[in-house]
């Protein structure tokens, strides 16, 4: 026997009518970021391995664990990309898109690569929608990006959402703060996780993300991160505090909150929503200040987010206005012998479904019949079956029956093709 395939580990198919939810979110970040000015980009799916090294930080568990890295024929290094931020930071640099009027607002939508153990909800090929202000004016930027983020979720129907924050500063802060919490650490090293004493030396702050209740125990006596904050760092996180009370946003402060990526700078969020349980996360991003001019352009202030797609279907409430049934195709049948007539050159049911079509109805042709018929447009989601014999072909008309209720009734091409017309608008 043909050997059969399967999708490769940590990756699946996504087959209707699932496609049509994912669409239906997708068109909805394309309108709702599109009110806020941001465009889309499509940079590629894999990358010169240093972008990500450079960019995300060679201490963190994306670039040290789960890049899908590859030599090609010439010998680069190449990755599949883990996140998105870094590429659209290179298109920027790449592209001179500083000499455009700033800032400029990017937005993004597809698949990105990560190694991990495959478990609910996490897959190794994974999607992603994100976007990015680049070249705004610091606390302004985190508003609006916070004020797009809060309203798209809205729009899909979820309630109750609130924005958690923190800073974790700027250069100057960070690098204060990375050493008292080494200093405080490093005495009870021992008692710290394997991947915890690694980030002690590449990235202790990302040791107060832990989700161990033996660490949350040892770090219950860390310093807190607002005593190394520079006087700049405070005063632009009380900026972005007041605008999301101007806006009437709920937000509360999480001092623990650091995302795990070696570029973000002062400002860190994520968004919960309540009533999805423990974990009530949805997405999360924050601002970099350094990460364009670490890939060669000039320094340029950016905040952005990524919301993980797999992750938002499985938690999209059931009301969802994405969820919204789209109606299948219309059926057409064809009765007695007008299946086989053909006019120069063209069978007339071809005609007939392409005049439907033309009109802006889904339609296919249907050979089958009776109750085979019904159960097809029942499981298409197909509202009409149109029927097409001698007599309608005589008189200019169509039979028209809902599949619903099975009412049927003849009517002028015209009038037909209106009336099918309500179910697509």
């Amino acid at each position: 026997m043909a050997k059969r395939f399967q999708a490769p580990k940590g990756t699946r198919d996504l087959l209707p009518p699932e496609t049509a939810v994912w669409a239906a979110v997708e068109d909805t970040a394309r309108r709702v970021f599109g009110l806020y000015g941001y465009r889309e980009i499509r940079t590629p799916l894999f990358e010169e391995t240093e972008l990500f090294a450079r960019g995300v930080g060679e201490g963190t568990d994306i670039v040290g664990k789960e890049m899908y890295t590859f030599t090609d024929k010439g010998g680069r290094s190449l990755t599949l990309r883990p996140e998105n931020t870094a590429p659209v930071c290179r298109a920027y640099v790449e592209h001179g898109m500083d000499r455009q009027p700033q800032p400029v607002r990017l937005f993004y939508v597809g698949p990105q690569f990560r190694y991990e153990r495959p478990q609910k909800g996490r897959f190794r090929q994974f999607h992603q929608i994100g976007a990015e202000l680049l070249g705004g004016k610091g606390p302004e930027s985190d508003a609006e990006i916070l004020l797009m983020l809060v309203r798209f979720l809205e729009e899909l129907g979820f309630l109750k959402l609130q924005v958690l924050l923190n800073t974790v500063g700027d250069a100057e802060s960070r690098t204060a703060y990375r050493e008292a919490l080494r200093s405080y650490l490093l005495p009870m090293k021992e008692r710290l996780s394997e991947d915890s004493r690694r980030r002690l030396d590449s990235n202790p702050l990302r040791i107060l993300d832990t989700k161990s209740a033996d660490e949350q125990e040892v770090l219950a006596g860390a310093p807190a991160l607002a005593d190394s904050l520079t006087p700049d760092s405070r005063d632009h996180f009380g900026r972005v505090l007041s605008s999301l009370d101007a806006f009437g946003l709920r937000h509360s402060i999480e001092p623990r909150l650091v995302r795990g990526l070696d570029y973000y700078t002062n400002t860190v969020f994520e968004i919960v929503s309540e009533g999805l349980g423990a974990q009530n996360a949805i997405c999360g991003g924050g601002a970099y200040e350094s990460l364009i001019a670490e890939l060669g352009g000039p320094a340029t202030y950016g905040v952005g987010f990524a919301i993980g797609e797999d992750r938002l279907l499985e938690v999209l409430p059931a009301d969802s206005p994405a969820r919204r049934v789209v109606p299948g195709p219309v059926l057409v049948a064809a009765m007695g012998n007008v299946a086989e007539q053909v006019v120069e050159g063209v069978r007339g049911m071809v005609r007939i479904v392409e005049r439907l079509r033309s009109a802006g109805i889904p339609a296919i042709e249907s050979s089958a019949r009776g109750g085979r018929l019904f159960e097809l447009a029942e499981r298409l989601g197909s509202p009409f079956v149109v029927f097409i014999g001698d007599e309608e072909l005589a008189e200019g008309s169509y039979s028209v029956r809902n599949v619903s209720t099975r009412a049927q009734e003849r009517l002028p091409v015209e009038a037909a093709i209106a009336r099918l017309r309500q179910s697509f608008p």
